[in-house]
Order: C-alpha cells, then structure tokens, then sequence
C-alpha cells in the first residue's frame, strides 16, 4: 500500500480541490482519497510527502493519431512504412505520459492496435492506448488521400481504409471488429486537410452509416464520428454513432440529438488553434488553411453553445506529431477552454479526465475515487489557479506505478 500525502487532491468529481489531501492506493487502485485528517492509512505503508504539489486524475486526450508523423503533408505518409511509424510513435508515447497523459484514444493510426500491446505489455512506457485501428471513410471523402492515384490507396491509407455502400461498410467494420479494436471511427463529412471536400460536405448514407454502427452496438463498441457540417453532425447521430469529433457548424439539431443520445462532444480546438496560428509555417497547404481559417469563428461558437447547453465536451486535441501539433503539448486544449470558451479552471480540468473518459471503453479511469484505477499526475503548480499549471507536471503514474517516458 502506498499513501500520497499532497498539498492539494482533484479527484475529477468535486467540484472543490481538497486542501491538505491524502490519496491512498492499493494494487492498483484507489482505496480512499480526501481530506488528510478524514483517510485512514497503515502506519506501514509506504509514503510520499508532496506538500507543494497537486495530484490530479491522469489526462486522456480523447482524440489523437499515433501514426508517428513527422510532417503535415499527408502524402508523406503514405511513403512511411508501418515499422519506422511505429517506432516514431513510441517515442510521442513517452512524451504524452510524461505530460501527464494515462489514456488516450487513438483515432486512426494502422500501428494503433500494436502499440497497445505493446504498452500493456511493459515493453512501451505510455498511457493506456485504447484504438480504432483505421477509420472507415467513403471513397473522395475525408479519409481519402486526393491527390494521388486511386490505386495507391484502394487498400487504405495509414490513417483509414475506404468503404461504399452499406455491404462494404458494414464488412469494414467486421474487419476491424475482428481486429479486437476499443471504437470504431467513420467519416460522416469532409475536412480541412482533405484536399478535395470541404467541412460541411456530408458524407456515407443513411444505410451506410447505420450498417457500422448496427455491428458496433451489438458488441458494445463505441463509434466515433469525424463530423464537421451540420448535416454530417445530424446524420451520425440519427444513425448511433456516441462521440462527434471537431463539429466545427453543430446547430440546434446537432445539439438536441447530443442531449438525446447523451452523447460526448469532441470539439479538438487544438489543432484548429495550432494551424490557424501558425500552419502556414509548418507545411500545411493553402487549402488547408484557408479552410481551417474559414471555419474557426464557427467552430467557437458551436463549442460554446454545447457548453452552455451543458452537452459533455471532452478534451481531444487531434495531434499528430508534426512539430506543429507534437504529442507532449495536448494539455493545450484544456487552456484553450478556459482560455477561449469560458470554462472554470475545475471544468476544464473534468473535460480532460472525467468527461474524456466516457469515450473509453472502461469505467474504472477519468477520476480518483475508491475503486478506481490509481491513474494520476503530479503537478508542481496550481492548475485552479491558473489553468496553465497543467503543464507542470512532475511526475505520472499508471495503476499505481509511476511512469517514465524518458527515465
């Protein structure tokens, strides 16, 4: 048994920090936590004096990439093989947990499922990794990579693989099913850095749509949408998909079926603020610029009024790699919903923890509380302060064990 004694406890459920805080964990788990004057702890156990520190819940980044890309341009990543985007991607591994970072969902990576394995296994310092291998995207849509001959990419791309018709759909999803995948993740409407579709070009049918998430929800899978128009935001949902990811134009429609379908927003403001800002110094085209340009007051306001509407917005940043959008640096996304969309420093925090948790396929991550996995960082400032203290951190730990991505 080990007992942390911290100068102060977010246990991702309160919506107060507990001042003089104890955390206790056994095997694993979370035994108690609060108050220090109100936890029992074995005179044995071992213990650690954090008295200046902030213990908070691990992060999860709801949505990244770890396909170990080092460019912006997606060509490039067709001419990467699967082994050295691997092995790039061990390395954004390690610089995630050391940010902080227990979980993350993968979002259309083809080394995803590997290097769960491989972090399960402890060959891997990293965050738990939970995967939907390749997305499942329609021919000239969002998964496709446009600019080169279709035969290069029949077979897929490393980010998705392509799908027509409701028969093919639904056998895609079989595949990755069969894959032993945590989500599935389709594409419901164009994007900014797919060259020849723009975000609010729905995308996949009805029928289409339905025959992938109908295989998921009889395993108990979750589906994610890349989802930016209304009309693509609409259609996932009707159709029973669980996360919209981006909704850069969500309307009234959108957000009432959220409400209906307690659903999770996803919004990524991350990388929108990271290309926005400084894109075109880091080799994303002029498309994707401008698209990206033409959307951010859009996307905004639709994270603002799912927040206000009290729709769960879970923190995902949509990184990548590059130099622009490194793992390392997600905690971004956290600052930009207090910095950009009014958060409390206390929400903000609970969208990269409790409500980025929902997206999981697990329920015992996102908090600390009794029974819950002893997943937690360990803060050198005060993140109710100033919101910026989340990159502060000294150290993380993973079911108890600390991690380190660069020991």
């Amino acid at each position: 048994m080990r007992v942390f004694d911290t100068g102060r406890l977010v246990d991702g459920r309160r919506d107060d920090a507990v001042e003089d805080a104890r955390l206790v964990v056994d095997d694993g788990e979370v035994v108690d936590a609060g108050p220090r004057e109100h936890v029992d702890a074995p005179a044995d156990a071992d213990r650690e004096s954090l008295p200046d520190a902030t213990i908070v819940p691990g992060f999860v980044d709801a949505h990244v990439h770890l396909q170990g890309a080092r460019s912006m341009n997606i060509e490039d990543w067709l001419a990467t093989p699967d082994s050295e985007a691997a092995a790039r991607a061990t390395t954004d591994l390690r610089r995630l947990v050391d940010a902080g970072f227990t979980s993350a969902r993968d979002l259309g990576s083809s080394v995803g499922l590997g290097l769960r394995a491989a972090v399960r296994d402890g060959e891997v310092p990293g965050p738990r990794v939970f995967t939907s291998g390749r997305a499942i995207s329609q021919t000239a849509g969002h998964g496709d990579v446009h600019g080169v001959p279709h035969e290069r990419v029949a077979d897929g791309t490393p980010l998705s693989t392509l799908a027509d018709g409701p028969a093919e759909c639904r056998k895609e999803a079989r595949k990755r099913l069969r894959e032993g995948v945590d989500c599935l993740k389709v594409m419901t409407t164009g994007g900014v850095l797919s060259q020849r579709d723009t975000p609010d070009v729905r995308q996949f049918t009805d029928d289409e749509i339905a025959a992938m998430t109908q295989e998921a929800e009889r395993v108990g899978v979750q589906v994610a949408s890349h989802a930016q128009g209304a009309d693509g935001i609409v259609a996932a949902l009707r159709n029973g998909v669980d996360t919209i990811e981006h909704g850069f134009h969500l309307d009234d429609r959108g957000l009432d079926l959220l409400a209906e379908r307690d659903a999770t927003f996803v919004p990524t403001l991350a990388i929108m603020h990271r290309i926005t800002e400084r894109g075109d110094d880091y080799g994303v085209p002029e498309w994707g610029l401008e698209k990206s340009r033409a959307a951010r007051e859009s996307h905004l306001d639709a994270v603002e009024r799912a927040y206000e509407a009290g729709v769960p917005v879970a923190a995902g940043t949509d990184f990548m790699g590059p130099e622009l959008v490194p793992h390392g640096e997600n905690a971004l996304e956290m600052e930009l919903f207090v910095d950009e969309i009014g958060m409390t420093e206390m929400e903000a925090i609970q969208a990269g923890t409790r409500v980025s948790a929902r997206t999981l396929p697990r329920d015992d991550v996102g908090t600390l509380e009794a029974d819950q996995r002893a997943d937690f960082a360990v803060l050198s400032g005060d993140p109710l302060a100033d919101i910026s203290a989340v990159r502060d951190v000294e150290a993380t730990y993973v079911d108890g064990e600390r991690v380190d991505g660069y020991s």
